[in-house]
This record gives structure tokens, C-alpha cells and sequence, in this order.
């Protein structure tokens, strides 16, 4: 597309920027940061074997995705590497407008033995559960800033089993920053918050907590209040030795950060070594806490969670009854 702009007319200009501009917005800004990573691995490797990158040679394709999984270099990579590189590769080879044919049997029977050969179940964090949370806020200081952020990101990403992403993400309130992914709405019964996820706009209810020291609507108004937050990021850098709060948006490496930090000082897992603990969670045991720990119709977790079935659902719930429909004497046996 981008060879294509270079010949319009001079006034079509502008036009052809706002549609990169659209082009970019179709993914978020940590894809395309991957996908040029993954293009730059690709195009050394090619340097290094002397092949050309250019045309998309599915020989070449299937070269490269075995020598990732054979560990060339002593670097294996795993399976689900192995699939992002290749459909970053598709990705970048569309972009410059010579599309990369991943049915031909130089990549798709190469990828098959892959899969055989090296697949293995995928690693699943450690979630966190109600009395593992309310360990973990016990460990954070109410009477700093930064302890009132991190208790209402822990309490908010739990409840509204937000991807990390979607935490940092948020805005006080509609159409107030460009890299925004939504917004909060706090009424009287609980927060809305308002998502851009990969599949469109979706909508999560948080309602209140049973006590003031476990609802994520106490302590997110408590941290906009007492940071003095009325516009722009909800969650941002604590500055000036914990006193003052920054204008700068948190990444979503930081919810990560949080969620280990706390778990560990909390005790959780204590039946594992420190290391073993570090590799149990991150930023995704909060939304996998919500889907394990909510004794409600699985459809509501599935809708709050923001997923397009049942089955992905079930991944994330770690402590459920998996024969509680039992269909052997549903039938008569």
C-alpha cells in the first residue's frame, strides 16, 4: 500500500496520510513494535544465509521457521514463537505489498512437524484468588500514593479481569488522550469502564465490594481523589520520593511488576522457592483469579473476561468443576 500513496496525485496527500494513519490504528502499538522486531530477526537471518527478503520465498519461510525451532544458534524457540514470527512475517510482506502464500507445502507441512514434534501444553500463570488478594493489599502502604495506585490496580484488574493493558490503559474519562484504550465511568452502583479491545468496543461492570478495603470503586476514587486526577491517565508514575503524582502513563510491564511483587511479599505459593514463585504470576493471574474464583453462570465471567467463547473462558478457571454437567447420566448410564 505504502509503494502504491507514492504515485497518487499531490492532492491526494493528505488523504493517503490519514489512511496510514487508519493503518496503523488496526493494531495496537506493542504488535506493530513486535512485528518490526520480528522483521528485523528475519532480515539478519536472511544476511547471514544470503537469501534475499524480497520477494517472500515460502522455501526461504520454512528455512527460517526451522531453524527456530531447531534451536540454530542455541536459541530454540517454542511453538507459539514460532506461529507470532510467521504470521508477523505474512504481516510485513503485505505491507509492502507482496503477500507471502503460507499454504505452500514449504511452510505449511515444515509448520505441521513443528507442531508435532515440539508442541507441548501451554504454561498457565498461577491465579490470584480472593484470599491471595487480600493478603497481597495488606502489603501496600495506605498512607502513600503509590500504595493507594497499586491497591486500586490490583482491586480493579481483579474485578474487571482486565488484561494489563486494558488497566494502564484507562482514562478518566472519554476522548481525553490518543493513546487511550478506555475509560471509567463511576456511578453509584459500581464503575463502567469502556474498552477497545481486538474484537471492538466492549463494556465491564464492577460493582461495589462488600467492605471499603476490598471494593475497587473505594479505592479508585480514592487514588483520583487524593492524586488529584481529573483528566488524562488514570493510573501514572508516582514522583518526588512518593508525593506527587506524574503526568506520565503507566506501561503494562508495571502491572506485571506489581502482581509478582506483591504475591511474593504476601506469602502466596509459600510451598514454592522464591524462584519458582517469580515464574507462577504476572498480570495475567488477575484475570485468571475473577474467572476461577466467581461462583456465578459462567456466561457473565465470559462476557466480563471479554471472550468470544466458552472454551477460552474455561482456560482461565483454575479450580472449577469440570464434571459438574455430567453428561454419562445425562444419557442413562
Amino acid at each position: 500500500m505504502a509503494d502504491s500513496m507514492e504515485r497518487l496525485p499531490a492532492h491526494l496527500d493528505a488523504l493517503a496520510g490519514r489512511a496510514r494513519d487508519y493503518i496503523e490504528a488496526a493494531s495496537s502499538t506493542n504488535t506493530r513494535r513486535a512485528y518490526a522486531a520480528d522483521w528485523k530477526h528475519f532480515s539478519a537471518w536472511c544476511r547471514r544465509q544470503s537469501f534475499d527478503t524480497m520477494p517472500p520465498d515460502p522455501q526461504v519461510v520454512g528455512l527460517y521457521i526451522t531453524a527456530l525451532a531447531s534451536g540454530s544458534g542455541g536459541d530454540r524457540k517454542a511453538v507459539s514463537t514460532i506461529e507470532r514470527r510467521l504470521s508477523s512475517l505474512t504481516w510485513n510482506f503485505a505491507q509492502r505489498g507482496l503477500p507471502l502464500d503460507r499454504q505452500d507445502r514449504h511452510i505449511s507441512t515444515v509448520l505441521a512437524g513443528i507442531r508435532n514434534t515440539h508442541a507441548k501444553p501451554p504454561a498457565q500463570k498461577e491465579a490470584i484468588l480472593p484470599e491471595d488478594l487480600i493478603a497481597m493489599l495488606e502489603t501496600l502502604d495506605r498512607g502513600t500514593l503509590r500504595g493507594l495506585r497499586d491497591r486500586a490496580m490490583l482491586l480493579l484488574g481483579f474485578a474487571g479481569g482486565l488484561r494489563r493493558s486494558e488497566i494502564v490503559g484507562l482514562d478518566v474519562a472519554r476522548d481525553q488522550t490518543e493513546d487511550s484504550s478506555g475509560w471509567l465511568e463511576i456511578l453509584d452502583k459500581g464503575i463502567l469502564v469502556t474498552l477497545r479491545g481486538k474484537t471492538g468496543w466492549r463494556e465491564v461492570e464492577i460493582g461495589l465490594g462488600s467492605a471499603d478495603s476490598t471494593c475497587p470503586v473505594v479505592a479508585v476514587t480514592t487514588w483520583l481523589k487524593l492524586g488529584r486526577i481529573v483528566h488524562g491517565p488514570v493510573f501514572r508514575r508516582v514522583t518526588g520520593k512518593g508525593k506527587a503524582v506524574g503526568a506520565e502513563r503507566l506501561n503494562a510491564q508495571e502491572v506485571a511488576r506489581l502482581v509478582k511483587r506483591a504475591a511474593l511479599a504476601a506469602g502466596v505459593r509459600g510451598d514454592l522457592s522464591e524462584s519458582e514463585r517469580e515464574m507462577k504470576f504476572s498480570g495475567h493471574s488477575l484475570r485468571a483469579g475473577l474467572a476461577s474464583s466467581a461462583e456465578v453462570d459462567e456466561r457473565y465471567v465470559q462476557k466480563q473476561l471479554g471472550h468470544a467463547s466458552a472454551e477460552m473462558t474455561r482456560r482461565y478457571q483454575r479450580r472449577r468443576d469440570r464434571f459438574r454437567v455430567n453428561l454419562t447420566k445425562a444419557s442413562g448410564l
